[in-house]
């Protein structure tokens, strides 16, 4: 019988606060957002009587240790800023705040997108293929990646 691909799903949330440098708009000044994280992985659930992961694609438990060490205890309550800007050598920032975060670019929802899949990528393999993300900034906006756009660049 052939196995058949199944995607899981894993929500996630934290919160973060940023500000995008150069920005035409209010979003130039320091702000938080609750983020709201989706990760899809997708495989064919074990298909082994006596191991104890028998019929799961991967465990819920090990996904969620992976992004809560990788993404949510990295950013979570982090102030993320863009590491080229002014903002990034402020000094009282650096003293008054012990989670600040320099990036190399800018830290807007789809720069963030990328940065996490590249901070999760290397767990996952043709078993376990990270197929989708998905990180809502507000509760009407969001931004996506899928592997099924990405393939000639990975």
């Amino acid at each position: 019988m052939e196995t058949e691909k199944i995607r899981v799903t894993k929500k996630f949330t934290f919160n973060m606060a940023h500000a995008l440098y150069g920005h035409d708009g209010p979003c130039a000044n320091i702000h938080g957002h609750t983020y709201h994280l989706a990760v899809t992985i997708a495989g064919s659930p074990l298909q082994e009587t006596n191991h104890p992961k028998n019929g799961m694609v991967i465990d819920f438990g090990d996904l969620k240790s992976i992004v809560q060490r990788e993404v949510v205890e990295r950013f979570d309550h982090a102030l993320v800023l863009n590491g080229n800007s002014p903002h990034s050598k402020v000094e009282v920032l650096h003293q008054q705040f012990n989670k600040i975060i320099l990036l190399p670019f800018q830290p807007s929802c789809e720069n963030m997108l990328v940065e996490i899949k590249n901070s999760l990528l290397h767990f996952f393999d043709i078993k376990h293929q990270l197929i989708s993300l998905r990180l809502d900034e507000t509760p009407t906006s969001y931004a996506e990646w899928h592997l099924s756009d990405n393939l000639k660049a990975l």
